[in-house]
């Protein structure tokens, strides 16, 4: 197990956008997949994972491409459970893939990787000078995301451009949004954007333009050379 990553989402496993960068820096053998829900019929799901009423929901992602907001308490310990149970079966490198940040989550002898986590201070050491431009994937998403930036030298300015959405002039026009607002660099805030997100925009700006799920791929293949 020790050569072997293990990539944990809250969802069900096969559904990340993650995996074609990790598959750049690493064999397909040597990552394994592991979604909390994977196995469960949509009726199970919902029994065990819905929100009561005022409780903080958050978005998961399905197989089929959907989405269901459901409790982050109750995901937050069922990705606890599952830590355990994968440090039990001999996993030493175990990648937590989330848009969400799960503050408390532990591993007792596995390295934990939380990109949540770890994201921010990597990026403010390659930028700390700079202004930077975060870009969201969704609409309402900067109340959350102002705090995971809040340590950044230079308060930053965000815009939204979802990574799904095929059309070329919503990338265009948040980007250069970003830019009149004094972006000199920019960062693709979510685990959707690609390179070829990446490229385009650093094409298009003549600024340099981050992917951060690069950075998490880089680190994670690192760990297990």
């Amino acid at each position: 197990m020790n050569n072997t990553l293990i990539v944990l989402t809250p969802g069900q496993s096969t559904n990340s956008d993650m995996v074609p960068l990790l598959l750049e820096h690493l064999p397909a053998e040597r990552v394994v997949y592991s979604g909390l829900l994977d196995g469960l019929p949509l009726v199970q799901i919902v029994q065990q994972y819905s929100a009561v009423a005022g409780e903080y929901v958050i978005p998961v992602n399905l197989n089929d491409g959907s989405k269901r907001m459901l409790s982050a308490a109750r995901i937050k310990r069922g990705l606890q459970q599952r830590i355990d149970m994968l440090e039990d079966a001999g996993y030493e490198l175990i990648l937590l893939l989330s848009s969400e940040k799960f503050s408390g989550l532990t591993a007792r002898r596995a390295t934990l990787l939380e990109p949540e986590r770890i994201v921010p201070p990597l990026v403010e050491a390659i930028v700390e000078g700079h202004h930077v431009g975060i870009m969201l994937s969704q609409d309402g998403a900067k109340e959350q995301r102002v705090g995971k930036w809040k340590n950044l030298s230079h308060p930053p300015c965000f815009a939204v451009a979802s990574p799904e959405n095929s059309d070329e002039n919503r990338l265009i026009d948040a980007a250069l949004s970003l830019q009149e607002q004094g972006a000199d660099v920019v960062v693709l805030d979510s685990m959707g954007y690609q390179r070829r997100h990446r490229d385009f925009l650093q094409k298009l700006l003549g600024i340099p333009v981050l992917l951060p799920n690069v950075l998490v791929a880089r680190l994670a293949a690192e760990l297990l050379l």
